[in-house]
């Protein structure tokens, strides 16, 4: 369900930008957001909410939007922890939503993956790409990456992050 739903998004989401009156668009996109946000999608699968605790330092401390800082942090999360234990759900995630060529290497879907989830954001969607283009600077990054690793001083999903690896996140989104 999870998959359907990101699926809609990235078939939907170019149709709106190109035409903001497609109600066909517009609805598939407003139904996977109620989807997104119902809490029913989280129940019994395994999942890492970890790039929204790192996002939402940048959402507290500059004028961003989440979706736009999870467009320019997930990439770099991605890239961060990709390891042989995390390279299968990354390509998972690449062949089922973004129509990576199933045939390759975990290690080479997962790379693939980030690149088709790069493009989708900022080519297909026309975002900006980098921290730096919001006029973000690295002041905060310090206390950021401490703010979102909380009172335990880690972030843990499929791979365990300290504030140091947080803060190294946010550098390479600059």
């Amino acid at each position: 369900m999870q998959e359907e739903v990101l699926k809609t998004v990235v078939k939907y989401a170019p149709a709106a930008l190109k035409k903001p009156d497609d109600y066909e668009a517009r609805s598939n996109l407003m139904w996977a957001s109620s989807w997104a946000l119902n809490g029913f999608l989280f129940s019994g699968v395994s999942q890492d909410a970890i790039a929204h605790m790192i996002e939402h330092e940048l959402s507290a401390f500059y004028n961003i939007t989440h979706g736009h800082g999870l467009a320019i942090i997930i990439p770099r999360w991605l890239t961060y922890i990709l390891s042989d234990k995390t390279a299968p759900k990354i390509k998972r995630f690449g062949v089922n939503v973004l129509g990576v060529d199933a045939s390759l290497s975990d290690m080479d879907g997962a790379k693939a993956a980030i690149k088709a989830l790069e493009k989708f954001y900022f080519e297909t969607l026309g975002l900006q790409s980098r921290l730096s283009d919001l006029g973000i600077d690295d002041k905060n990054f310090a206390l950021m990456a401490k703010k979102a690793c909380g009172a335990k001083g880690k972030l843990v999903g499929f791979t365990t992050l300290t504030p140091v690896d947080v803060e190294e996140i946010f550098k390479k989104s600059l």
